[in-house]
C-alpha cells in the first residue's frame, strides 16, 4: 500500500513577525518569512513562489500580477493592513483568489495619531522642542512659539470612513467646527456630530485644519495638488495619515518653504520611506513620523490576528472573515 505524507500548505510571510503574533499558524502551515524590514520580496521568497499556496503581506510589498503569474498554487492573498492598494485586487478576482484585510481595528489608533500630529502641528512642538534642545529658550518670551488656537477654528476632515468619523468625534471634544467631504454626504455623521458636508473646493477655503483619511484609489491619487493647497489659508495646517500618493509631495515641498499654509503632519509620505535627504526634513513647519498610525502593541498583534484567520479560512475553502472582493465566491 502507497501511503501519501500530506503536508501543510506552504505560506510565505513578506516580514518577520512576533511569534505570539501568529501562534495561530503554528502546526497548520509551513510559513516561511523574509526579513523584519523587507521593502520588497525577499529572494528566500521568491524561489518558493511556484509552491506556495497562502501569501501574508503587509502594504509595502506590492502584489500585481508580475508576482500572481509566478504563484500558480496561490489559494489566498492575506493583507495586514485596512487598505489594499498594494495588492491587484482584480488580478487576484480573475483568479478565483480572495484577498483579505485588516479593517476597523486600526481605527482608534489610527484617529489617535491624526488628533496627536494636528495638535504637535498646531502648537508647533517639534520646532518648540529643538529650540529648547539647542539653547535657543533663554526665557519666558509673550511671542515665542506662538500657535494655532483650536477651539471655534474649522476641522475639514476628506474621507468620513471609520477613521475619519473617529477623528471627528476626538476633535468635537477640542470644540472645533466640523465639516467634511466624501463621495456622498453621511446624514448619520451629521445628526450625531454636527458635522456639514461641503465639496473639496470649499472645504479647503474655509478649513483651519484639513485632514486626508480618503483612501487611495486612482481618483483620489494626487487629490491635494499645487491648485488645491494654493486655496486652502496660509494659516492652515494639512495632515496626512491616510496615504502618501494623496497628497503631491512636490507642491507640498513648494506650499510650505514658501508659505502658502502654515505647516504639514506627515505620517506617510510618498514615496516612503521619504529618503533622509529630503528637503522636507528641512523645514520647520514640516512634522514627519514613520508610519505608526496603527503602532499600539495592541492594534499591531489584534491585525496580524485577523491577517491569519484570513489565511487560514482561505487555504481551508472557507470564506475569508474580512475579505475585500466576496465576489469570487459567487462564481463558485
Amino acid at each position: 500500500m502507497k501511503i501519501e505524507l500530506l503536508l501543510e500548505p506552504l505560506v510565505l510571510i513578506t516580514h518577520t513577525l512576533p511569534e505570539d503574533w501568529i501562534a495561530s499558524l503554528r502546526g497548520k502551515v509551513r510559513a516561511v518569512a523574509g526579513p523584519e524590514n523587507a521593502t520588497q520580496l525577499a529572494p528566500e521568497l521568491a524561489d518558493l513562489l511556484g509552491e506556495a499556496e497562502g501569501l501574508f503581506c503587509l502594504l509595502t510589498i506590492p502584489v500585481r500580477e508580475e508576482l500572481l503569474e509566478r504563484m500558480p498554487k496561490l489559494r489566498v492573498v492575506s493583507n495586514m493592513a485596512a487598505g489594499v492598494d498594494n495588492v491587484d485586487v482584480a488580478a487576484c478576482t480573475a483568479r478565483g483568489i480572495p484577498v483579505g484585510n485588516t479593517p476597523g481595528v486600526l481605527t482608534d489608533a489610527t484617529a489617535d495619531l491624526t488628533m496627536t500630529l494636528l495638535l504637535a502641528a498646531a502648537r508647533r512642538l517639534p520646532e518648540s522642542a529643538q529650540d529648547a534642545r539647542a539653547g535657543r529658550w533663554k526665557t519666558w518670551s509673550p511671542t515665542g512659539w506662538l500657535g494655532a488656537d483650536l477651539r471655534g477654528a474649522t476641522l475639514g476632515i476628506i474621507g468620513m470612513g471609520k477613521i475619519g468619523r473617529a477623528v471627528a468625534e476626538r476633535a468635537r471634544g477640542f470644540g472645533l467646527r466640523l465639516v467634511y467631504t466624501d463621495t456622498a454626504s453621511c446624514p448619520d455623521v451629521e445628526a450625531a456630530l454636527g458635522a456639514t458636508f461641503l465639496s473639496l473646493d470649499e472645504l479647503i477655503r474655509q478649513s483651519d485644519f484639513v485632514s486626508l483619511h480618503c483612501p487611495l484609489t486612482s481618483e483620489t491619487r494626487g487629490l491635494i495638488n499645487e491648485t488645491v493647497l494654493r486655496e486652502m489659508k496660509p494659516t492652515a495646517i494639512l495632515v496626512n495619515a491616510a496615504r502618501g500618493p494623496i497628497l503631491d509631495t512636490t507642491a507640498l515641498t513648494r506650499a510650505l518653504a514658501e508659505g502658502w499654509i502654515a505647516a504639514a503632519a506627515l505620517d506617510v509620505t510618498d514615496p516612503e520611506p521619504l529618503p533622509p535627504n529630503h528637503p522636507l526634513y528641512s523645514l520647520p513647519n514640516c512634522l514627519i513620523v514613520p508610519h505608526i498610525g496603527s503602532a499600539t502593541r495592541g492594534t499591531r498583534k489584534r491585525m496580524a490576528e485577523m491577517a491569519c484567520e484570513n489565511l487560514l479560512a482561505g487555504l481551508e475553502g472557507r470564506r475569508l472573515p474580512y475579505c475585500v472582493n466576496p465576489q469570487v465566491y459567487q462564481a463558485k
